[in-house]
């Protein structure tokens, strides 16, 4: 397998959890509304639980892009660009999985996902031509 399909997956779990946190340190929030607010210790000082969750997803989303530009180094961008879909699978599972986003699960939304993965493997599979230029 090559390292690159690696750092693709790498660079969708990373944007995967830079989305769940930014959405739980928004949500943690009183306000998120640019003020004044935001230059003042003691708010900030209250608010350093979800600000703090803030930047790791931040933290998060530098550091998938960095695996993103590694993928893009062994991998035709053909290629790369569907898998990086998989952040959306990945969210939306883990959104409906994981409790305390409260996230309903429905029909229509897992055929959405049905309907990503068919077109990731349809796009992303080795063609015949593909397999003959390796040989």
């Amino acid at each position: 397998m090559n390292k690159g399909y690696i750092w693709v997956v790498g660079s969708a779990l990373l944007v995967t959890i830079a989305q769940l946190s930014l959405k739980a340190g928004v949500v943690g929030l009183p306000s998120f509304t640019l003020g004044w607010h935001w230059l003042q210790l003691d708010w900030l000082m209250a608010n350093a639980v979800s600000l703090g969750i803030v930047f790791i997803g931040l933290v998060c989303y530098a550091l998938s892009m960095l695996c993103w530009l590694l993928a893009l180094k062994s991998i035709p961008l053909n290629k790369a660009y569907p898998l990086i879909s998989l952040s959306y699978i990945f969210v939306y599972l883990l959104a409906v999985i994981l409790p305390w986003y409260n996230e309903p699960a429905t029909w229509l939304k897992a055929g959405g996902v049905a309907f990503i993965i068919l077109g990731v493997w349809l796009i992303s599979r080795p063609t015949k031509r593909s397999a003959n230029k390796t040989k």
